[in-house]
């Protein structure tokens, strides 16, 4: 009988130990866990705190801008840069063609496409420069996910639910002298119909060759890709 009453002692000692340790794990987990949780809290403070303060910086850079030519897009503009010491020739010409490939990301798809506004700023940048802005020739080749960008209003927002944020600094590129054409060969890859593209938009039928011939008639490329 002592030796029962022995082990039956020994277990119940050893299960409030094995309690005990449980009990201290769970103390431990709990307490890594809010401490995880305040790190996290404290980091995202800090981030908003420095996403503000960068916000901040550029609204006050943005003060400055100067728009000469195109003036619809926000992130168009140009800071004004006193006494420059090597300036551009004016009588020339200025080629310039641009290769626009990308969509803007869903979260901002209400925001006028980074690559048009890219290609607005370089213009406003040349006409800063000194340039004037008949001598400026811009040619904007249009392929991949970018072609949402010249979409129809009414097909853009068939598809997106909001009117397309890009009409406004097209018409005003095209006034400025701006060519645009679409890659007819992504058309299909993206199951664009003619008629569901501006219809003031040239097409092609690969944005290759546009590329290559228009290098070859002396225009600069610029690739318009946020990478």
């Amino acid at each position: 009988m002592k030796v029962i009453l022995s082990l039956i002692l020994a277990l119940g000692l050893q299960f409030m130990f094995v309690s005990a340790q449980v009990k201290n794990t769970d103390s431990l987990r709990n307490a890594r866990k809010d401490s995880t949780l305040r790190a996290k809290i404290h980091d995202d403070s800090v981030s908003v705190e420095k996403q503000f303060a960068e916000e901040e910086k550029w609204d006050k850079i943005f003060e400055k801008a100067l728009y000469p030519l195109i003036k619809e897009s926000k992130n168009s503009g140009v800071l004004p840069v006193s006494n420059p010491t090597e300036v551009p020739d004016p009588n020339m010409d200025y080629k310039l063609l641009f290769e626009l490939v990308e969509a803007n990301p869903d979260s901002v798809k209400s925001e006028i496409n980074f690559g048009l506004a890219e290609v607005a700023r370089i213009m406003n940048l040349h006409v800063a420069a000194g340039i004037p802005a008949k001598r400026i020739i811009p040619v904007i080749v249009v392929h991949g996910p970018a072609l949402w960008a010249i979409a129809t209003n009414e097909y853009f927002k068939e598809k997106k639910k909001i009117d397309n944020p890009n009409l406004k600094i097209i018409a005003e590129l095209e006034k400025a002298g701006a060519k645009i054409i679409a890659c007819g060969q992504a058309m299909q890859f993206f199951e664009f119909k003619r008629e569901e593209i501006l219809p003031e938009v040239k097409i092609s039928i690969t944005a290759q060759t546009v590329l290559s011939s228009y290098q070859l008639k002396g225009y600069v490329l610029y690739s318009m890709s946020s990478k």
